[in-house]
C-alpha cells in the first residue's frame, strides 16, 4: 500500500503552480517565501506526529473475567487512552489460545516484568483475593512512581459505568461517593424545580401544538399515564404524550415488540424526546428530579429487582426525566441491555454531583437537537458484556448481605398500555 502523504505535502505543488499563475514569474521573493512556508508546515506536521505522546501502558495483574473485560474495554477503538502491556498471573493460558501471547509470567516474576515492559500503571484484577499477591513487588513499583489501582476503580473511570458482576457489598460500603442526601439532594431538588417551572412556561405553546397534533393524528387520549416505580419503590403516575396506538391485545413493555403501534407523530416525538416534556409536571409534584435514573414500569420493577444485581440501589434517589444511562447507552429492549444500563445508573448514584448533572443535561440537549431519540440504542451491548456466564452468576454470596438481591428466575415483562 502506498503511504498517504499529509494534506500539506499533497497540496504543495498545486499551491506553487497557482502562485505562479497569479503572480509574475519575476516575483521570486514571494515564491521563495511560499516555498519556505510550505516546507515549515510540512516539517512541523512530521515532528508533531513523531513527538505525539503514546498511550500509557498498563500491566494487568490477574487472569480472571475482570481482567479480560478490561482488555476488551481498553482495546476498543473508541477508547485509545491506554494500551495493554500484558498479563501477569500464576495461571498460564493454554498455548493454543489466542490470548497466550499476552501472558508475561507468574506473580513471583513481577519485578523483572515491570523492569522489562516499563508500564505506567498496574491494574490488580485478581478474581480471588485469597491468592498470594506479590505485595513487595507491588509496593516497590508504587514507590517508584507506577500507579497501582484496583480493577473495579480503573474500569469505572475508563467506561463511566460500574462492573456490578465483580462487586462485593464491602466494596460499595467502604467506597467514597453516594452523596444522595443532605446538601447534594437539596441542591438537586431546587435546580430541578426551577428548571421544570421555567421550562413549562417556555414550552407551553409547544405543548399545546403537540397536543393538537396528537389528537388529529390518531385515535386515543393525548396523554399517556403509566405507573412507574419512584424513590423507595413508591409507584407514581408518569405523564407522557401518547406515541402509540391503543393496544388491542396484551403486549410486552419492550419497544421492539410495539414498533407497529407507534403513530406517525409519535415516531417524530420519540426521536426528539418531545414525548417526555409533560414529565416536568412530575418534577414539580416532587415525584421526579430533572436528572436521575429513568423510572421503570412497576410491573417490570419487580422482575429487575430479582434479576439485576444491586438494582434496589436505584430506589435511593428520585428518578429523572433524563439520566446518565440514557445519554451514554440509550434504550434497552431486553434484560441483558437493562443490566448494562444498570452499570451506568450505579455509576451515577455513586458519583452524583451538580457538575455531573449539568453534563447529562447538556448531552441530553445534544441528543434532542440531533434526533437521537429514546427508541434508539446508541451503544449496543458488548459481545462479551457479561463478566461471567449467565448460568454461573454467583449472587448467592451477596444476597445474604443485600436483601434486595434475589434469585428467582426471569419472568416475561408484563403487558403494555397505551403509550
Amino acid at each position: 500500500m502506498v503511504p498517504r502523504l499529509s494534506t500539506t505535502v499533497d497540496l504543495a505543488p498545486l499551491l506553487l503552480v497557482g502562485w505562479q499563475v497569479v503572480l509574475p514569474v519575476t516575483d521570486l521573493p514571494y515564491l521563495s517565501s511560499l516555498i519556505l512556508l510550505v516546507a515549515v508546515f510540512a516539517v512541523a506536521r512530521l515532528v508533531a506526529r513523531e513527538i505525539r505522546p503514546k498511550a500509557p501502558r498498563i500491566l494487568i495483574l490477574g487472569s480472571g473475567p475482570m481482567a479480560w473485560k478490561l482488555i476488551e474495554e481498553v482495546e476498543k477503538p473508541s477508547s485509545p487512552r491506554y494500551s495493554v502491556a500484558g498479563i501477569v498471573s500464576d495461571e498460564q493460558p493454554d498455548a493454543a489460545s489466542s490470548d497466550a501471547s499476552r501472558w508475561l509470567g507468574p506473580y513471583d516474576q513481577l519485578a523483572d516484568i515491570v523492569q522489562r515492559v516499563q508500564p505506567s500503571r498496574i491494574v490488580v484484577a485478581v478474581a480471588d483475593r485469597r491468592e498470594r499477591l506479590p505485595m513487595q513487588s507491588l509496593l516497590e513499583s508504587r514507590v517508584r512512581g507506577i500507579v497501582v489501582e484496583d480493577a473495579i476503580d480503573f474500569y469505572e473511570r475508563l467506561t463511566g459505568k460500574i462492573a456490578i458482576e465483580a462487586l462485593r457489598p464491602s466494596v460499595l460500603i467502604m467506597s467514597k461517593g453516594f452523596r444522595n442526601h443532605g446538601v447534594a439532594e437539596t441542591v438537586a431538588r431546587i435546580v430541578s424545580m426551577l428548571v421544570a417551572a421555567l421550562g413549562l412556561v417556555l414550552v407551553a405553546p409547544l405543548l399545546a401544538a403537540l397536543a393538537i397534533a396528537i389528537k388529529l393524528d390518531s385515535r386515543g387520549p393525548v396523554l399517556f399515564v403509566q405507573q412507574r416505580a419512584g424513590r423507595d419503590g413508591q409507584p407514581f403516575g408518569l405523564i407522557k404524550f401518547r406515541t402509540m396506538h391503543p393496544a388491542e391485545v396484551a403486549r410486552s413493555e419492550w419497544v421492539l415488540d410495539n414498533l407497529d403501534r407507534i403513530t406517525p407523530i409519535g415516531r417524530w416525538l420519540r426521536r426528539f424526546r418531545l414525548d417526555e416534556l409533560p414529565q416536568l409536571l412530575n418534577v414539580l409534584r416532587g415525584e421526579m428530579n430533572l436528572i436521575g435514573p429513568r423510572p421503570h414500569p412497576t410491573s417490570n420493577h419487580a422482575v429487575f429487582v430479582d434479576e439485576i444485581a444491586y438494582y434496589g440501589l436505584r430506589n435511593s434517589v428520585r428518578p429523572g426525566v433524563t439520566g446518565w444511562a440514557q445519554v451514554r447507552y440509550g434504550y434497552a429492549n431486553n434484560l441483558e441491555e437493562e443490566t448494562e444500563k444498570m452499570r451506568y445508573d450505579l455509576f451515577y448514584i455513586k458519583n452524583r454531583s451538580l457538575w455531573l448533572d449539568l453534563r447529562i443535561l447538556f448531552e441530553t440537549v445534544g441528543i434532542i437537537i440531533f434526533g437521537q431519540g429514546a427508541s434508539e440504542v446508541r451503544r449496543p451491548s458488548p459481545s462479551r458484556s457479561e463478566l461471567v456466564p449467565a448460568q454461573s452468576r454467583q449472587r448467592d454470596d451477596v444476597s445474604g448481605y443485600m436483601p434486595w438481591l434475589g434469585n428467582s428466575t426471569a419472568a416475561a415483562p408484563p403487558p403494555a398500555g397505551q403509550r
